[in-house]
């Protein structure tokens, strides 16, 4: 399975030009557009071709440009078949649960089979309808629901509110920067409606005064959660994912926080911890952000 990906990837730029210069008349070019997919799709589309081998999905990453971030993997499409060629048989299992769109990225929150059950966030930039870098922060499943019974992927999924994306971006941002950068504790109850947050971290009940409990404990253990850097902000109506780096307790983290807003207020929240992978073990050079 993972071998015929890899041919696939390996041999995309002679199959991809050969298919273009095929296509010069009128119908022709009519019938690639009736075909045309969104960015969204294709990017569905790709990950669930690590579960299916399906090879039509590698040919919306662009065969002379894939920038690679996860640091586990090599650049370009060479690197991302070696990968594929290392899993076991039939092991790969992907269920993208949510996926958004803001200008040129792509970003999804999915339920992974890979090396091991995972969630993971994963971000792609598109350049003239095709893949050209790639993002992502992955943590083990965890065996048991958070202590309010929630899982890190289940949840609202149904994007609303458009018109209001770049403020609830704007919202997210600040939340970030006061609370998690900059530790202005008497901003936090302003961005929630009352106690009313649904939770979805693994160790962390729902309920503002939930969060506020869990971060209290930690601190009596000299634990504690501090962010260093935002370092993107992506939104599609009510939901806005946070891409930073910083610490929780001894550890250097990646964190990918995605919020949903709801009238103004932060309504609930998934993410992802990775620790930051040592340079010396980094498999390319692009940096995690």
């Amino acid at each position: 399975m993972n071998k015929t990906i890899l041919s696939a990837a390996i041999n995309l730029g002679v199959e991809f030009s050969a298919c273009t210069t095929q296509s010069n008349s009128n119908s022709q070019t009519q019938k690639v557009e009736k075909m045309e997919i969104s960015n969204k799709q294709k990017v569905v589309a790709l990950l669930k071709s690590i579960e299916t081998a399906a090879q039509e999905p590698v040919g919306y990453i662009n065969p002379d440009k894939y920038i690679q971030h996860n640091l586990g993997v090599a650049d370009g499409l060479a690197g991302f078949g070696a990968v594929l060629q290392q899993l076991p048989p039939n092991s790969a299992k992907v269920n993208t649960v949510r996926a958004f769109q803001d200008g040129d990225y792509v970003f999804t929150h999915t339920d992974y089979n890979f090396f091991g059950p995972k969630i993971g966030f994963d971000i792609f930039r598109f350049e003239n309808g095709k893949i050209v870098e790639h993002w992502d922060n992955l943590q083990e499943t965890p065996a048991n629901p958070n202590p309010s019974g929630h899982t890190m992927i289940d949840g609202a999924t149904d994007i609303k509110d458009l018109d209001k994306t770049e403020a609830n971006k704007t919202l997210v941002r600040n939340f970030v920067d006061d609370i998690l950068v900059n530790g202005r504790m008497e901003k936090l109850s302003g961005y929630f409606d009352g106690d009313n947050y649904i939770q979805h971290n693994p160790n962390i009940p729902d309920q503002l005064s939930g969060l506020g409990a869990t971060l209290e404990a930690l601190g009596k253990q000299g634990i504690f959660l501090k962010y260093d850097k935002i370092h993107k902000v992506l939104g599609e109506g009510n939901f806005v994912l946070v891409v930073s780096e910083g610490h929780f307790g001894k550890d250097y983290n990646a964190f990918y926080d995605l919020f949903r807003v709801e009238n103004g207020k932060i309504a609930e929240h998934w993410d992802v911890i990775e620790p930051m992978t040592p340079k010396e073990n980094w498999k390319n050079n692009n940096g995690k952000f």
